[in-house]
């Protein structure tokens, strides 16, 4: 294939989502790749601002509602279900559209990354010391000590993340942030594909986050994620998800739901500023700023895929 694919990354709620559906819908041959680790499950659709039915029913999206929330979802997972996506649309004869703020997970997508063993029953062990009092800063204290290179990449309260850390440091011996020297070397992509990414000020950025959560109030989150729970299904990875464990702890009585938004902005906003620099170390990325509206890119953006 002469024609390279796109990815368009940055920050949650910087408007990728938009723009892509904007550039499949110029365009006749492109299809939409999400890359987003929550969008995968099936059920989680408000807090997670997946693309309604409308919009998947112009322009053909892939990775999106293909596991159950019961299930345990991993990078390693999604590499291998997303290449195959594009292997899939390349072969048809069309392009693809990456689009997704996991920076974890485009790159484990389009460059020649490999992963570290698992061993369910090891990282249950872990996690059932971080489900103690205090055990996931416990947990976290335990990793600054053993791979402070790792716990600094990693949020104090993600236990999840956390175990994982810990499980490849138990069954290795090494630092699990040894495994991440690939991620700090951008060589050749595995297929072609250029990068974009949207710049948005961070003031602006910060506002959009904070409409986006009273957007998802408005849209019934509370009722999605108490139905969610009603019926059992919410994988541990999936309860990870921002914006459903706070709404899980507003439902165990743990808060009250204005302090569970509020906490849901403040932890988008932080998780925000963690992509702004997980993207900004990728001399790949063509950045395309705007002021206000993401969209005002589009043009150059066009412009830059068809060249």
């Amino acid at each position: 294939m002469t024609r390279p694919h796109l990815a368009i990354v940055g920050p949650t709620a910087s408007g990728k989502s938009a723009l892509a559906l904007e550039v499949a819908r110029a365009f006749g041959d492109v299809e939409l790749v999400s890359v987003d680790s929550m969008q995968v499950y099936r059920g989680l659709d408000v807090g997670t601002a997946k693309p309604t039915a409308v919009e998947q029913a112009l322009v053909p999206h892939h990775l999106i509602d293909v596991a159950d929330p019961t299930d345990e979802w991993s990078v390693k997972r999604f590499q291998a279900e997303a290449r195959a996506a594009v292997a899939d649309i390349e072969a048809r004869g069309r392009r693809a559209l990456l689009v997704g703020g996991t920076g974890l997970y485009v790159q484990s997508v389009i460059d020649p990354l490999s992963f570290p063993p698992e061993d369910r029953a090891v990282r249950d062990a872990i996690l059932a010391r971080g489900a103690a009092p205090d055990g996931t800063a416990g947990l976290y204290a335990e990793l600054v000590r053993l791979d402070p290179a790792a716990a600094a990449t990693i949020e104090p309260g993600n236990t999840r993340r956390i175990a994982r850390a810990l499980e490849v440091i138990e069954l290795t011996g090494r630092p699990f942030s040894s495994f991440g020297a690939g991620l700090q070397t951008f060589a050749t992509p595995v297929f072609p594909v250029r990068i974009a990414g949207v710049w948005l000020p961070r003031a602006v950025l910060d506002v959009r986050i904070a409409a986006r959560v009273a957007a998802m109030r408005d849209a019934g989150l509370v009722d999605e994620v108490r139905q969610l729970r009603a019926r059992g299904e919410l994988s541990r990875t999936a309860a990870q998800a921002i914006g459903y464990r706070e709404v899980l702890d507003h439902l165990d009585g743990k808060t009250e739901l204005p302090e569970a938004l509020e906490a849901v902005v403040v932890r988008t906003r932080r998780f925000a500023r963690r992509q702004r620099m997980w993207f900004r170390r990728d001399p790949r990325i063509t950045w395309l700023g705007a002021s206000d509206n993401p969209c005002s890119v589009l043009p150059a953006l066009l412009a830059s895929w068809s060249a």
